[in-house]
């Protein structure tokens, strides 16, 4: 199975949604969060094989509206933005352009 590691702003992407969704109804932020990280872990066995959006792989959450971003180097998956997919496309290609590093 491929390592893969979630870089330190897709976790805080993770937070922020947790946070978000928790003052819609106390306790969804939290399934929402291990939802968007079952889904991360599933890119163990599934990388690389999701279409690329701004020059990232995307791989689109199962329960909620996020986008997954990751790109793949020869040892691991890196998962550089976890994305709510609601927003203007033009701010989530400026904010992938800030992490393209």
């Amino acid at each position: 199975m491929r390592k893969v590691v979630v870089l330190a702003e897709a976790a805080e992407d993770i937070e922020q949604a947790r946070d978000f969704y928790d003052l819609q109804e106390e306790g969804i932020g939290d399934y929402c969060a291990d939802s968007l990280v079952a889904d991360i872990e599933s890119l163990a066995l599934y990388h690389g094989i999701h279409s690329r959006h701004f020059g990232f792989y995307r791989l689109l959450a199962n329960r909620f509206p996020f986008g997954i971003y990751y790109r793949e180097t020869k040892t691991a998956t890196q998962v550089f933005a976890v994305l709510d997919l609601r927003r203007e496309p033009n701010w989530i290609r400026k904010e992938l352009t800030g992490r393209n590093k």
